[in-house]
C-alpha cells in the first residue's frame, strides 16, 4: 500500500476527464448532461432514426410492465428521496448530491431527438408457466437450449415480419435468470450445485460417439447463448430481468440493488438507442487513423488438451464504431508463465482479420494502431501482428490489467480521484479509471478503487498519452449512461465477445458489430 503524499508531483498526474461530444459539436464530461441539453452526437447525420421501431418478447406480465416503461419514458423521471428531513440545509444538500449521482430523465425525445413509440411494432407473448417449467430440468444444457430455443422462436417471426425492426426486447423471468447460469442445478425443484467439468466432458465426450446434440455445443448460460444464437436473424436484442422493470415505492435501491427509475431509464434506453443504430456521443479528444483492438483468450476445454480461442473487439476513437472478430483456437496457455500467448501464425491471422472486417465496413485510412491485452505480447506474437500491420501505420503493444496489490490513499473520507495517473517509468504506469468522481461528489464503488496497470510492452508512444486514451476509452460503453468504467471498451468488449462466441463454438453467424454483444 502506498501513501500520495510519498511521490513527488512530476511522478503523479491528474488526467483531465475526457469531454464527449453531442449534437451542435457540443463538449460536456457527462453523457446524461450532454444528451439532455443538446441531444445525441449523430442528430444531424443522414442515418439519424428519427422513430425507434421495436419488438417486445416475454411473458405477458413481463410485457405489460416493459409497456408501462414505454409510457413513462415519454416524459421526465425524477427521483427523489422517501425520507425527507425536516432540516432545511440538509434537504437542500441531500437533494443536490441526488439530483448529481441520480439526474433527472428528461424523456426519450429530448434525450435523443428520436420517437420511441408507446406501443411496439411486434409483441410476441410466451407461456409463464412452461418458461419456468423448462427451467427445471436437471441437465444444465437442456433447459438453457429449450428456454433459449422459446425466444428465438419468436425472434424469427419478427425477422420475416414486413416491419425492419431496429431492436427486440427479450424479458425474461427471474427464475430463468437463476436457473440458466453456469453455476446453476436444480434438482427437485431446489437449486444445487453445478456439476464439475469433468462430468460435463465426460457426457460430452460419450454423446459425441453418438453424433453430439446441438444444445451440447452452446452454453448453459442463457444470456451468452441467446445472444449467440439470435445472431442468425441479424436483430439486436436487449435482454431485460422481471424485476428490472419494477416501479413504485420499495423497489428502489434496497431490492436487489436496482437504482432508482432515473436511473434505469437512462442505462436502459441509452442502449436501446445505440441498438437501434444511434450514436449517442462520441469521444472529443479522437485523434483520425487510430484505432485501439482489445485481445482476449478464452478456454474451450481443460485437462492435458486444454485449448483456448483468441477474440478481438476493435473500436475506433473517431467514430465510436467497432468491430469484432474470433481467431484461432490451440494451446495457447502456458502453465509455466501462467499467461496466454498466440503463435506468430495465428496473431497475423488475427489482426488481418480484424481490418479486413474494418476495411470492408468502409473504414478510414489508419496511421495508428495499439493493442490491449490483458496477457503480456511476447515477441514472437507481435511479430506476428506487425506482418498484419499495414505499411507506414505505427503499431504499438500495451497490457492492461486490473492491478489488485498496489492502494492509494489521500487524506479525508473520499478515495483517490478517478483519473489519477502515477507514472513509474516511460513505459510503465498505474491509473486510476476508478475513484472519486468531482462531477458527481461521490465514488460509485465499495472497496478502495483498484488502478490499472499500462505497461507499453511493443513500440514507442508516450505513457501518458496512452493512459489518456485509455481513460477515454472508459467513457465508449454504450450498454450504460455514465460518466466511465473501471476498465477501458478495448478489454471490456473484448471479454464479452470471448464470453459468447467461445461458450458457443458452433455458431456459424457472428455479426460483426459490438451491438450484438452487449
Amino acid at each position: 500500500m502506498v501513501a500520495a503524499e510519498q511521490f513527488t508531483p512530476a511522478e503523479m498526474l491528474l488526467l483531465p476527464e475526457p469531454d464527449l461530444e453531442f449534437n451542435h459539436g457540443q463538449m460536456l464530461h457527462d453523457p446524461h448532461a450532454g444528451l439532455a441539453l443538446f441531444g445525441p452526437f449523430d442528430s444531424q447525420a443522414a442515418s439519424h432514426t428519427k422513430s425507434i421501431v421495436y419488438g417486445v418478447i416475454g411473458p405477458s406480465n413481463g410485457v405489460e410492465q416493459f409497456l408501462k416503461w414505454s409510457d413513462l419514458v415519454q416524459g421526465g423521471i425524477v427521483h427523489r428521496e422517501q425520507e425527507p428531513t425536516d432540516d432545511a440545509r440538509k434537504r437542500r444538500a441531500d437533494e443536490r448530491k441526488t439530483y448529481l449521482l441520480w439526474p433527472p430523465f428528461p424523456g426519450f425525445e429530448v434525450a435523443f431527438n428520436a420517437i420511441w413509440p408507446r406501443r411496439p411494432a411486434g409483441r410476441w407473448e410466451l407461456d409463464r408457466t412452461r418458461l419456468i417449467e423448462l427451467t427445471t430440468h436437471r441437465d444444465p444444457n437442456r433447459r438453457a437450449y429449450d428456454v433459449v430455443g422459446e425466444y428465438c422462436a419468436c425472434i424469427e417471426k419478427a425477422r420475416n415480419r414486413d416491419e425492419s425492426f431496429h431492436v427486440l426486447i427479450c424479458i425474461i423471468p427471474d427464475e430463468v435468470w437463476q436457473n440458466c447460469r453456469p453455476q446453476s442445478q436444480v434438482r427437485d425443484g431446489a437449486h444445487g450445485r453445478a456439476p464439475s467439468k469433468k462430468a460435463l466432458a465426460g457426457k460430452r465426450q460419450m454423446l459425441s460417439l453418438f453424433g453430439p446434440e446441438e444444445e451440447y455445443e452452446m452454453s448453459v448460460d442463457f444470456r451468452r447463448q441467446l445472444k449467440a444464437r439470435a445472431m442468425e436473424f441479424g436483430i439486436p436484442i436487449q435482454i431485460v430481468r422481471e424485476s428490472t422493470l419494477r416501479i413504485g415505492p420499495g423497489n428502489g435501491r434496497s431490492e436487489r440493488g436496482l437504482t432508482p427509475e432515473s436511473d434505469r431509464a437512462w442505462n436502459l434506453w441509452t442502449t436501446l438507442y445505440y441498438k437501434a443504430g444511434g450514436k449517442p456521443w462520441r469521444l472529443a479528444s479522437a485523434r483520425p487513423g487510430v484505432c485501439y483492438v482489445g485481445i482476449a483468450f478464452r478456454r474451450t476445454d481443460f485437462g492435458e488438451t486444454a485449448r483456448s480461442a483468441c477474440c478481438a473487439a476493435q473500436m475506433f476513437l473517431d467514430s465510436g464504431d467497432g468491430v469484432v472478430f474470433k481467431g484461432d483456437v490451440g494451446k495457447w496457455y502456458s502453465r509455466e508463465r501462467k499467461e496466454f500467448h498466440l503463435d506468430r501464425p495465428s496473431a497475423k491471422t488475427l489482426l488481418s482479420g480484424v481490418l479486413k472486417t474494418y476495411r470492408d465496413q468502409g473504414g478510414q485510412p489508419l496511421t495508428e494502431i495499439f493493442l490491449h491485452s490483458r496477457s503480456s505480447l511476447d515477441k514472437e506474437e507481435f511479430e506476428g501482428y506487425q506482418e498484419a500491420c499495414p505499411s507506414g501505420v505505427k503499431l504499438v503493444g500495451v497490457r492492461v490489467r486490473p492491478e489488485s496489490g498496489v492502494k492509494m490513499f489521500r487524506r479525508g473520507k473520499w478515495p483517490i480521484l478517478r483519473g489519477t495517473f502515477w507514472r513509474i517509468s516511460q513505459r510503465s504506469g498505474y491509473l486510476w479509471a476508478s475513484g472519486f468522481k468531482p462531477e458527481v461528489l461521490s465514488y460509485d464503488g465499495w472497496d478502495v478503487p483498484n488502478p490499472l496497470r499500462i505497461d507499453v510492452q511493443h513500440g514507442d508512444s508516450d505513457i501518458t498519452q496512452v493512459a489518456q486514451d485509455i481513460l477515454g476509452l472508459t467513457k465508449l460503453n454504450y450498454n450504460a449512461c455514465k460518466l466511465g468504467d473501471s476498465t477501458p471498451v478495448t478489454v471490456g468488449f473484448s471479454d464479452v465477445v470471448g464470453e459468447i462466441l467461445i461458450s458457443n463454438p458452433t455458431v456459424k453467424h457472428i455479426s460483426p458489430s459490438f451491438k450484438f454483444y452487449i
